[in-house]
């Protein structure tokens, strides 16, 4: 089987190589406590400049991230939502004859299934299996405050899912497995977050990472380098997906192991663990950003007086 990562650009083609960057939000780019992302600013202030996109690649809801990317200052860059059940596109990403934006301007483009089809297949295995466990549409948004932290407006939107089921697990393993083999036979995972398990479709951050480049080299005539972070299990096939990886240290204490040979794991957790991670791969002097548009010897000579 070919692997479809392409082959990682050294020196000084990568300087000059369209790049994308794909980012994990909760324990991510955001702080699994306070949400802040203040300690990974320069890096996105920097990253715009140089005009890479940034794109989120989360669990949350479509919902969630429009006024959320607006706020971090990505509202121009595609998103992935639900865990690879949701894909938001701006103009810019946007194919003449096959997308049609709504009156935000975005294309949404659902990779999942129907999350009523989702919701009555968690029902029926719940009680053919015994087992014990709350989805997220069944907690009181006085509950959902409080397991996850967010202010009552976000949480509202936390609930307006899509594609995919978020559940608090409330059994031993061996329910897990059953309730996991259950819904295999429906087509459909159970995949770790950070704070929940999400019972989603056959689509994943990897899937939706993988379309979004080939959607970018269809418009551009170009494959970008790719870099993805992420902190949690759910993140695994999104940095098995792109050229360079970063694991940010969780809070969760859940083992993540990508099959990924260009790895890097942060000492930091959090918007600083992204930073950081950032910085290892495109901030050392042998594999720095170039603008958009800078020539091949514009390139040389900044590099021969690095």
């Amino acid at each position: 089987m070919t692997d479809p990562r392409p082959t990682t650009h050294t020196g000084r083609d990568a300087a000059l190589t369209p790049r994308l960057l794909f980012s994990d939000l909760d324990g991510s780019l955001l702080d699994h406590h306070s949400y802040d992302w203040g300690p990974a600013r320069p890096w996105l202030a920097q990253l715009r400049r140089l005009g890479v996109p940034v794109i989120p690649v989360t669990s949350k809801t479509r919902s969630e991230i429009v006024p959320l990317r607006q706020a971090i200052g990505l509202g121009d860059t595609p998103f992935v939502a639900e865990n690879g059940a949701v894909v938001g596109l701006p103009p810019a990403w946007c194919h003449a004859r096959i997308d049609r934006p709504g009156p935000d301007g975005l294309a949404i483009r659902t990779l999942g299934v129907d999350i009523g089809f989702v919701r009555k297949r968690l029902a029926v295995w719940r009680e053919r299996l015994g087992v014990t466990f709350t989805t997220m549409s069944e907690m009181s948004l006085d509950e959902l405050v409080d397991f996850t932290g967010l202010p009552e407006a976000e949480a509202r939107l936390a609930r307006m899912r899509e594609g995919s089921e978020p559940l608090v697990w409330q059994d031993d393993e061996a329910g897990l497995e059953a309730l996991r083999a259950g819904l295999a036979g429906d087509g459909l995972r159970l995949v770790r977050g950070g704070r929940f398990w999400h019972a989603t479709g056959e689509a994943h951050k990897g899937s939706a990472v993988a379309w979004l480049v080939e959607r970018y080299q269809a418009l551009r005539g170009r494959r970008p380098l790719t870099l993805a972070l992420g902190d949690g299990p759910n993140d695994i096939a999104m940095l098995e997906a792109v050229d360079q990886a970063v694991v940010i240290r969780g809070c969760h204490g859940l083992p993540v192991e990508p099959a990924q040979p260009a790895l890097y794991r942060s000492e930091a957790t959090g918007p600083t663990g992204w930073a950081e991670g950032v910085a290892y791969w495109w901030g050392r002097a042998d594999r720095r950003l170039s603008p958009a548009g800078v020539s091949a010897r514009e390139a040389a000579s900044e590099e021969a007086s690095a």
